[in-house]
């Protein structure tokens, strides 16, 4: 059947992913969730509003509609009307605040991910419940808000993610999947929050839940394929304001976008892992055994089917590098030779291939926000140098490089000092859309063969929809099982494997990149923010 043919009749499963500085749309085939129809994407850009990162709330639904429209334009380029869906499926950053009242009006704007306000609540609650509770996670911003006593606190009547919101809207069903849901509170054994914990929490926070349970306030807990609703006639109209959309498809249950990238990559597994690299950077492991100790670095997660992953959650990843690609395609236009984005990135990360292994004694820090791992409340990017330093383009190029996966590779010695196997490591972001640079040195990060398929560039949206296409398809099969005979069966990838020479020049980067944090913390003291309301981030 034509791509034209399965659109037209309705056997298209639709993925939408809301990310930090696109949200991106991707139409596949409900059957062949391999074949791409077509896809849209809007970019937008987080604020920062009186200390809070945030998305105004008009933001995410106009922006929805946009990534939706331009998916439609690419869908009449080839012919055919987009009328109805086999399946739907939303994801989005993971983690963050949405606390809504009785009445579903949204109370304080998104606090998103990208917030460190809450380290006496994520401290106390890690103590209170015995696992690491993350500043990001929603648990440690709704109980924050409780212990700041804020003026909205008593008019809660839930909260939830950016995904489960949408998808709320969408379907009518507060409802998430179990993925994103362990960004919000523990999951235990059972695929449901952990009973003993919630039992805790409710005891430890009972004059601000008054008689209810925590588990009042959270959306239901969905394994990957189970029915988490369908597509409303008011949820299409949200969708696609011109009335062109019908209703009911049958809907995935919402993912986090750490979710997306393990179906994406076909990470699912025991002893798999993969790293995500966008605005923020993370790495999945899926765990064949629990943790020893508890690891303030090491968030414990779940895959969109429930098993156990540990997380390495940075908040900062490719932005700064993106920062200087912006850099010098200016100075390229100024000069009078204009260049495409993806052309520059291709002339400066091949430039890093060039440099020396340790970077020529020049580090950079790609923090423009706090992040945990490194001890810092606020970021402040640098780039740090000695005199005698090889200040090259290639060296700053290499270093910046490095500096996106530093911070994660601090994260992902604690998992091999726990003796987490690890038996392939796969790799997607607009990053490693350049062949050979970033994935080369992610393996010289990590000594680690380091994998990155076809679908590196736009792993997210299309991970989501492959999410949609398994709940459509009904198969009466896990997840991992329909990864690998319907989706990947047949995939392309390119495996590269550390290069001694990467091995030890990152080694003795990360060495000095230790000692120099001194430097990034002592900037944050002495360079207060200037009131720059907003940032615009982009990804490689």
């Amino acid at each position: 059947m034509s791509a034209a043919s399965v659109i037209t009749t309705g056997a298209a499963a639709l993925g939408i992913e809301l990310g930090s500085t696109r949200i991106k749309a991707c139409l596949v085939d409900a059957t062949d969730p391999t074949t791409v129809l077509a896809v849209g994407s809007h970019e937008w850009e987080n604020a920062l509003e009186d200390g809070v990162w945030t998305y105004a709330e008009d933001a995410i639904w106009s922006g929805l509609q946009a990534a939706y429209a331009d998916l439609v334009t690419d869908v009449r380029r080839q012919g055919a009307e987009l009328t109805g869906l086999a399946g739907i499926g939303v994801s989005a950053m993971m983690h963050g605040y949405l606390a809504f009242d009785a009445g579903g009006n949204l109370l304080v704007p998104f606090r998103t991910w990208r917030n460190t306000s809450t380290g006496a609540a994520a401290a106390e609650l890690t103590d209170l419940l015995g696992v690491n509770i993350p500043l990001r996670w929603s648990i440690a911003h709704l109980h924050q808000a409780v212990l700041d006593d804020e003026a909205h606190v008593a008019s809660i009547a839930k909260i939830n993610t950016l995904a489960g919101w949408v998808h709320e809207k969408l379907t009518g069903r507060f409802a998430l999947g179990v993925g994103d849901a362990s960004g919000m509170f523990p999951i235990g054994i059972d695929g449901r929050y952990d009973r003993e914990r919630v039992a805790a929490y409710d005891a430890h926070a009972a004059a601000f839940l008054a008689g209810r349970s925590l588990t009042d306030l959270l959306p239901e807990v969905l394994p990957a394929g189970a029915d988490a609703g369908t597509l409303t006639a008011e949820g299409a109209a949200l969708l696609d304001p011109t009335g062109t959309l019908r209703p009911g498809a049958v809907a995935a249950p919402a993912e986090g976008d750490a979710g997306t990238g393990m179906v994406a990559t076909n990470a699912v597994s025991p002893r798999t892992g993969n790293v995500s690299a966008g605005t923020s950077i993370f790495a999945m492991v899926v765990l064949e055994r629990p943790l020893e100790r508890v690891h303030t670095e090491i968030d414990l997660v779940t895959t969109p089917a429930g098993d156990p992953v540990a997380m390495v959650h940075c908040n900062n990843g490719a932005s700064e590098l993106a920062s200087f690609v912006s850099l010098f395609a200016r100075f390229a236009a100024a000069s009078g030779q204009s260049l495409t984005t993806d052309a520059v990135y291709e002339t400066l990360l091949r430039e890093a291939l060039e440099g020396a292994a340790d970077a020529g004694g020049v580090l950079a820090y790609n923090h423009l926000s706090g992040e945990p791992i490194a001890g810092l409340a606020e970021g402040r990017p640098l780039v740090v140098r000695t005199p005698d330093a090889d200040f090259s383009l290639a060296n700053v190029m290499r270093a910046q490089v490095y500096g996106v996966f530093a911070t994660l590779a601090i994260g992902m010695q604690t998992l091999a000092e726990e003796g987490v196997g690890l038996d392939q490591m796969f790799a997607h972001g607009g990053v490693f859309r350049t062949a050979g640079v970033a994935q080369r040195f992610l393996a010289g990060a990590l000594d680690a063969p380091v994998t990155v398929g076809d679908t590196a560039a736009e792993g997210g949206a299309w991970g989501m929809a492959v999410l949609a296409a398994f709940t459509a398809a009904q198969r009466g099969t896990d997840l991992a099982t329909y990864l690998d005979d319907h989706v990947f069966a047949g995939a392309a990838s390119v495996t590269a494997d550390p290069d001694p020479a990467d091995v030890a020049g990152f080694a003795e980067y990360l060495t000095r990149y230790r000692a120099g944090l001194a430097a990034e913390a002592a900037a944050v003291t002495a360079l207060p923010l200037r009131g720059i309301r907003s940032s615009n981030e982009g990804t490689a």
